[in-house]
């Protein structure tokens, strides 16, 4: 039995996959051992910088498939800030403090391209915080050198867009990809798949930072299936 959703991802057997609560911690304990959680707490109302119309339109996919699963919604304005996700493509990190206002959005932003520029990174993600610790803004930054030049933009794009809808651990990732290769198509790895999914339930709160809010995602993933 195969089971698709809206974002094209694929489920063998009879039962979604599972994660247990400890490996849902995992994805949101940072590196001090705090357990950091938050999702977005307003419509995302997304504008991307530095890309041609046809790699354009492969984000806005990537968003709306991510946007279906998760159940959440997407605006053209955000009331407060116009756009409050950011998504800039470019060649050097030099470009950043050219872009006009940024240095108002980002504070600090001279002195975080330097130290970018140091350990020579290619991709970097800032997320602002509603009072009630929710996301309300996601800044993301893809220096397109020579490795990010060489991933397809349909992965690149879904990569980022699953990576900026949580605030994800800093190490969630960095083991493993939220993507699989599937034949010829690269898609969102169902268990992480199901993570954003039950999330994004309204039960859950848009903001942890105890890590019995784990229990709670791994119980409505067991419950699920």
């Amino acid at each position: 039995m195969r089971e698709r959703n809206d974002a094209g991802i694929v489920w063998k057997g009879k039962k979604k996959p599972m994660m247990d609560a400890q490996e849902v911690e995992a994805l949101f304990t940072r590196d001090s051992g705090e357990y950091a959680f938050a999702r977005w707490g307003r419509p995302i109302s997304p504008v991307v910088f530095g890309v041609t119309d046809e790699t354009l339109s492969v984000v806005k996919g990537a968003l709306e498939a991510v946007m279906a699963l998760s159940g959440h919604k997407m605006s053209e304005t955000d009331p407060e800030l116009g756009s409050n996700m950011m998504i800039f493509f470019f060649r050097e990190w030099d470009e950043l403090p050219e872009v006009p206002g940024l240095d108002g959005l980002i504070l600090g932003l001279d002195a975080l391209v330097v130290r970018l520029k140091g350990v020579d990174a290619n991709q970097y993600r800032i997320f602002h915080f509603d009072a009630d610790g929710a996301i309300k803004a996601c800044f993301v930054f893809l220096r397109m050198d020579e490795n990010l030049s060489a991933v397809p933009a349909e992965t690149l794009a879904l990569s980022q867009v699953v990576q900026s809808v949580l605030l994800w651990s800093d190490n969630a990732f960095k083991g493993r990809s939220p993507l699989a290769v599937v034949g010829d198509k690269t898609i969102l790895r169902p268990e992480i798949a199901e993570v954003i999914r039950v999330s994004y339930d309204p039960v859950l709160p848009a903001q942890a930072s105890d890590a019995s809010h784990a229990f709670r995602v791994a119980a409505r993933i067991g419950l699920s299936n």
